[in-house]
């Protein structure tokens, strides 16, 4: 047998294998005859219907406790992530000022710190505001806080200590302060709101 007939029979037999069309048994005589290593086949994972958070019958529970659940809210902005955490419904909505906010702070970070950037998701707490990514041009992971008085936070693995790795932490450093004063005072005005 010719190897382009060797070639074009596993081609089929892998067609089989992946489409499903093959019992138990075939598949088991392909994966001896070519000493094929595979995963163990896992059972499917049964998802658990649970309450919705903030049902009447849990907020009983929790008042009575005095612990109040926290809720949390997914907003999608220009492709990036922003959540509202908080314990009404009130605290999960999302305004035009912290909307205006969150796509200010990213387009300043691309204009003061790096253009090529991934932004994770920006966490909007009662007290405080937390938000991390990646700097790809230097493969850099930083994590902002404002519940801080110093909350910039950086990692990376086996960063060269240059003028370049030097200079983007300064621009982080400026921008973090700017960062911090504009996200305080959405904080702030949140709590106002209460």
């Amino acid at each position: 047998m010719s190897n382009y007939d060797e070639i074009k029979r596993l081609v089929e037999a892998s067609r089989r294998a992946l489409s499903g069309k093959l019992n138990e048994s075939s598949t088991k005589d392909i994966r001896k005859q070519y000493t094929l290593i595979t995963e163990q086949e896992v059972e499917d994972q049964v998802d658990i219907e649970t309450d919705e958070v903030g049902s009447n019958d849990e907020e009983k529970d929790s008042d009575e406790i005095g612990v109040k659940t926290d809720k949390q809210k997914t907003y999608k902005v220009l492709g990036n992530v922003i959540i509202l955490h908080g314990k009404t419904k009130a605290d999960l909505q999302l305004t035009t000022d912290e909307k205006n906010a969150f796509t200010s702070s990213m387009d300043e970070f691309r204009t003061q710190v790096a253009e090529l950037v991934d932004f994770g998701k920006l966490n909007v707490y009662p007290d405080n505001v937390e938000w991390n990514g990646k700097i790809l041009e230097i493969d850099l992971e930083f994590f902002l806080t404002i519940n801080e008085p110093n909350g910039l936070y950086i990692n990376g693995e086996m960063i060269k200590i240059d003028e370049e790795y030097m200079e983007m932490v300064g621009k982080l450093q400026s921008y973090y302060e700017k960062f911090k004063n504009k996200w305080s005072k959405i904080v702030a005005s949140r709590q106002e709101d209460v």
